[in-house]
């Protein structure tokens, strides 16, 4: 579907606390306690596993009338500058290494992850001029080169393969566009992880990359006039030396890239200077008529919305929406009518149009509001194809520019439709279509003939057949419904046998949890395990009073709502006593360290990934600040005393038996940064929380998720799952019962 972006700017690109607080400032945690229960430097989690000496500083601020102790702020230093940082990780990386090695099963569910992974895959293609353009892996290929093919059923040529561009396979190719001929492709080099980019130009006919190089963007699209003869794209001042990775992104400012010349003379297109919090991103209307510049400030979909002819003049942009008021995603356009899925007056979002030539007329809407979240559109030949999500599934529809429906866009079955893309008067168009056990294939769709055909699928080296997928609801704390699916093999459905569970969970910043393929899943799966993905409030599944009611001073209730599921699996027989895990990565870590933290007793292990911990200063670090829509300031008294009382690495309270917990990072994640795992891991170790392990595994040369390698992603959630399986008792390698 066609949308301005927001996914980088978010806590998790993957899939996804204790009490909260809401009296007075005098019922906040206390820092004496803290420090009682912070009582030595080397502690011992059982016989034979010492944690690393770990410096405690003497730090305690003033927040709002409140004390509070910060003894690992040292920890906050880049790993990668500091010698001392550095040291301590590498420590903390030797005793996570000796313990995961000695685990039973590891090297079997390695090479199952590795087994699952080996077949070819294809992304969705884009289509340039005649040529379509879409990336390809083998299979266990670490990163996955991007093809081109002359014509539909042209010969496949291989343009660009990242596996080539690092030793260690870390330097990934990120977002790539072909100009509106093909001629050209502008693609972004993503280093170790990193959420930076560097753009670089391909010359498709010959296959060679040209001079032209761009530095400095993050978060960005690239969006090509109608020409081909260059690109918007939008870039932040470069960051004062060893900064690059720690400091706030701000002032972010769009300019336009002419083919074969220098950044230098990158012409600026828009800055709010004034307004320095303001972020900016392109499109280009598909016939190359118009610029859409959209501005926001945070994750909320809220935006300001400018437009600008491209006519040959001076590139102008004029107002278009003041904001940011509403979420205002273009689809497309026809002539001077801009197509946008919004939510002005429309919780779960309509498609209206808007005059580029005349903004004050204000949006005349196409398709009203329904009772389904609708998540996506495009406009794809002369027709739209729209996107409801509906029990947390896609329903795809293909819909008139009227507004009236034409017909279902036929899909396999129950899964997730994404792709969609197309050009106004070209009637084909591409989408992928997946499910929670079958991986992603590739299907062609005409919007005229309304004929499907496929494109490509993996073969699959198991049968889906063998699993079987629930769809419940469970009530949580406050009464609400909330919706739950549970996966695991059909034999113990049929004999109702309870067995090790992973309950997966992210609920925040308006972002559905649908179905999804993963082989490192699976391979839980095949084991016997059972694996639950709990929707959430915070999520969008249900339009924006879902969302609402999971974030800022709601946030509560999600954490209500996942400990709530965990005792639905408990007591309806999914999961022994002592066998649920839980799962989660950045929001969905600090959804995993807060209720930990809130109810130790209802889990076996835990694996809180590359989380939020520290709610006291995520938004002084590189996109952090951009959460506040969802989190809440930390420099707000009002908000302080919430944030303050589930707060992960505030809220560890020694005397309480916690479970195992593997908490887990990368050295180079700029988007939540590893200091918020280094402090939060520092104070589990440091406290009295009974005889099971609490460690630390850092990457290297890795971030926040996108452009991890295959062979690091394998090796992660080998050891990942196989900590799971040690403390929930599931057998790896042992048939289920």
């Amino acid at each position: 579907m066609r949308a301005i972006g927001r996914l980088a700017l978010l806590p998790c690109l993957w899939l996804a606390a204790g009490p909260a607080f809401a009296g007075t400032a005098m019922d906040a945690p206390n820092p004496a306690a803290i420090d009682a229960a912070i009582t030595a430097s080397i502690t011992t989690a059982r016989p034979g596993l010492h944690y690393p000496a770990t410096k405690r500083l003497d730090l305690i601020e003033d927040h709002f009338g409140v004390k509070v102790a910060d003894p690992y702020r040292w920890l906050e230093n880049d790993v990668r500058a500091d010698p001392a940082v550095r040291d301590w990780v590498d420590s903390e990386n030797a005793l996570t290494r000796r313990y995961l090695d000695g685990l039973p099963g590891r090297d079997a569910l390695k090479s199952r992850m590795q087994a699952l992974f080996a077949h070819g895959r294809y992304t969705v293609p884009r289509k340039a001029g005649g040529r379509y353009f879409y990336g390809y892996n083998k299979g266990l290929q670490n990163q996955t080169p991007l093809y081109v093919r002359e014509g539909l059923t042209g010969v496949q040529r291989l343009l660009l393969d990242p596996n080539d561009w690092a030793k260690d396979g870390a330097t990934a190719l990120a977002e790539w566009a072909p100009s509106p001929n093909g001629r050209y492709l502008a693609y972004g080099v993503q280093e170790a992880g990193s959420d930076w980019r560097t753009l670089r130009l391909l010359d498709v006919d010959t296959g060679k990359r040209l001079d032209d190089r761009i530095e400095w963007v993050k978060f960005s699209q690239i969006a090509w006039d109608g020409r081909g003869e260059g690109f918007f794209y939008s870039r932040f001042p470069a960051p004062t030396a060893g900064e690059a990775f720690q400091s706030a992104s701000e002032d972010q400012q769009l300019f336009y890239h002419r083919v074969g010349t220098d950044q230098a003379q990158d012409q600026l297109i828009y800055a709010t200077p004034d307004r320095p919090a303001l972020s900016h991103q392109a499109q280009v209307t598909s016939d190359g008529r118009w610029l859409l510049i959209s501005s926001f400030t945070g994750i909320d979909p809220r935006r300001e919305l400018h437009v600008a002819a491209l006519d040959g003049g001076p590139v102008t942009p004029r107002l278009l929406v003041r904001g940011p008021a509403h979420d205002w995603r273009l689809i497309g356009s026809r002539d001077n009518s801009l197509y946008f899925i919004t939510d002005d007056h429309a919780p779960h979002l309509r498609v209206v149009t808007l005059d580029a030539t005349r903004p004050r007329r204000g949006p005349k809407q196409v398709v009203p509001e329904r009772g389904d979240t609708l998540a996506g559109g495009s406009l794809v030949g002369n027709r739209m194809i729209l996107a409801y999500i509906t029990q947390a599934e896609t329903v795809a529809e293909l819909v008139e520019l009227d507004g009236s429906k034409v017909t279902d866009v036929p899909l396999p079955g129950m899964g997730t439709a994404a792709g969609f893309g197309g050009r106004d008067g070209d009637p084909e168009t591409f989408f992928s279509f997946s499910g929670f056990v079958t991986p992603s294939s590739i299907y062609r769709f005409d919007t005229t003939t309304l004929q499907s055909s496929l494109f490509a699928r993996p073969d699959l080296p198991f049968n889906p057949d063998d699993f079987g997928i629930e769809q419940r609801t469970y009530p949580s704390k406050d009464g609400t419904q909330i919706p739950i699916t549970i996966i695991r093999k059909k034999a113990l459905a049929d004999r109702a046998i309870a067995a090790p569970t992973i309950l997966y969970g992210y609920g925040g910043f308006n972002i559905s949890l649908t179905p999804g393929y993963s082989a490192t899943r699976l391979a839980w799966l095949e084991q016997g395990g059972v694996y639950a993905i709990a929707n959430l409030r915070g999520g969008g599944e249900f339009g924006r009073a879902w969302h609402d009611a999971g974030r800022g001073q709601n946030k509560q209730n999600v954490f209500d709502d996942f400990i709530a599921a965990a005792e639905y699996l408990k007591t309806n027989g999914y999961t022994p006593q002592n066998g649920l895990a839980i799962e989660g990565r950045s929001n969905g870590g600090l959804l995993v360290g807060a209720v930990v933290n809130q109810r130790p007793d209802l889990f076996a292990a835990a694996l809180p990934a590359v989380g939020v911990m520290d709610m006291l200063r995520f938004d002084r670090f590189t996109a952090g600040r951009y959460w506040v829509d969802d989190y809440g300031s930390p420099g707000r008294a009002a908000d302080f005393p919430l944030l303050y009382g589930y707060s992960p690495y505030h809220n560890i309270l020694g005397g309480k038996d916690y479970p195992a917990i593997l908490v887990t990072t990368a050295d180079t994640d700029d988007r939540v940064v590893p200091a918020h795992s280094f402090k939060y891991a520092a104070a589990l170790q440091a406290a009295s929380l009974g005889d099971k392990p609490h460690l630390l595994r850092v990457e290297t040369r890795a971030g926040h998720g996108g452009g991890k390698p295959i062979d690091k992603l394998i090796d992660e959630y080998a050891d990942s799952y196989a900590f799971l399986a040690y403390f929930t008792g599931l057998k790896i390698g042992a048939k289920p019962q």
